[in-house]
């Protein structure tokens, strides 16, 4: 089984939000997930716990770098396989 989540990532006090969502992506990238990067948000697919553990990964680095954000955080419903 694989889950689906898409992530939109907002900085709220930041001068240059383009950089800390790429920063963010950077991070991502370090986990076994497919990335899907859109205009909006960024969806992964991969194992349940791998896709849970970077959601947690990147609020926490999320919090230490900005003062203020916004993460949305949407699953679907999982994929066979």
């Amino acid at each position: 089984m694989k889950t689906i989540a898409q992530l939109t990532y907002i900085p709220l006090e930041t001068h240059n939000p383009r950089e800390k969502v790429q920063e963010i992506l950077e991070h991502l990238a370090q986990f076994d997930v497919e990335i899907e990067v859109g205009y909006l948000g960024t969806t992964i697919i991969g194992h349940p716990d791998v896709v849970f553990e970077a959601i947690q990964e990147l609020y926490k680095i999320m919090a230490m770098e900005s003062a203020m954000f916004r993460f949305h955080v949407e699953l679907l419903s999982p994929e066979a396989g």
